[in-house]
C-alpha cells in the first residue's frame, strides 16, 4: 500500500495512519534540506541593499560564528531573514516559526523581534522612534537581541566581507532542525502496534 485509501478521517484505519505516520517521519527528516532550498530563494534579491538577502544571511551567520556564538545562535543568524520573500511585512515571524520547535525560547523571541530591534539603526530615517526596542529592556532576551542586531545583523551588508559558503553551515542546520521538537512527536503507530 503506497497511500491511504480513506476519503475522510471517519473511514481511516490503523494501517492508513501507520503509513501516513511513517511517511510524515521521513518528511520531517528532510526538513533541513527544504529549509536550505528555500534560503536559496533569497539569492539575487537585493531590495537595493549592497548585498542580496542570501549573502546577508550567510554574512550574519559568519559573523556570529567568528564572534564565538554557539551553534544554535549561528543557525538563527543564518535563517533569521528566510521569510523575506514570502512575508516581507512580517518575515521575522516566519523565521521564528520555523526555528521555534527546535531552539531555546529566548532565541525564538530574539528572531521574532529582530526587525524591531534592528530599527534602532534606521527608523529615524522614516520619522519613527529608533528607541522602540527600549519597551523590552526588562525582557530576558533583550541583551541577546541587541547583540544579535548590533554586532551581526546590521553589520552584514559588506560586499567585501570574506563570508563563509553555505556548505559550512549545512551540518549545523541539520543538527538543529533534526532535534526532537519541544513537546516531541507522538510515538510511532507502527512501534505502538508491536507492543
Amino acid at each position: 500500500m503506497n497511500q491511504a485509501r480513506f476519503r475522510h478521517f471517519g473511514e481511516a484505519q490503523r494501517d492508513d495512519w501507520a503509513l501516513i505516520d511513517a511517511r510524515f517521519r521521513d518528511y520531517v527528516e528532510e526538513a533541513p534540506r527544504r529549509v536550505l532550498a528555500h534560503l536559496y530563494n533569497l539569492a539575487g534579491d537585493h531590495h537595493g541593499y549592497p548585498v542580496d538577502r542570501f549573502e546577508h544571511c550567510l554574512q550574519t551567520a559568519t559573523r556570529a560564528l567568528r564572534d564565538g556564538a554557539d551553534e544554535e545562535m549561528v543557525v538563527c543568524a543564518l535563517l533569521h531573514d528566510i521569510g523575506d520573500d514570502l512575508a516581507p511585512a512580517n518575515h521575522a515571524e516566519i523565521a521564528a516559526a520555523i526555528l521555534e520547535p527546535f531552539i531555546d525560547p529566548l532565541n525564538a523571541w530574539m528572531i521574532r523581534h529582530h526587525e524591531l530591534f534592528q530599527g534602532y539603526h534606521y527608523r529615524h530615517f522614516f520619522g519613527q522612534d529608533p528607541h522602540a526596542r527600549e519597551q523590552y529592556r526588562d525582557h530576558p532576551a533583550y541583551e541577546r537581541t541587541v547583540r544579535f542586531c548590533d554586532r551581526w545583523d546590521q553589520a552584514s551588508f559588506d560586499p567585501d566581507y570574506d563570508t563563509l559558503p553555505l556548505e559550512h553551515f549545512v551540518p549545523m542546520v541539520e543538527r538543529v532542525l533534526r532535534r526532537t521538537p519541544h513537546g516531541g512527536l507522538p510515538e510511532p503507530i507502527a512501534k505502538e502496534a508491536q507492543r
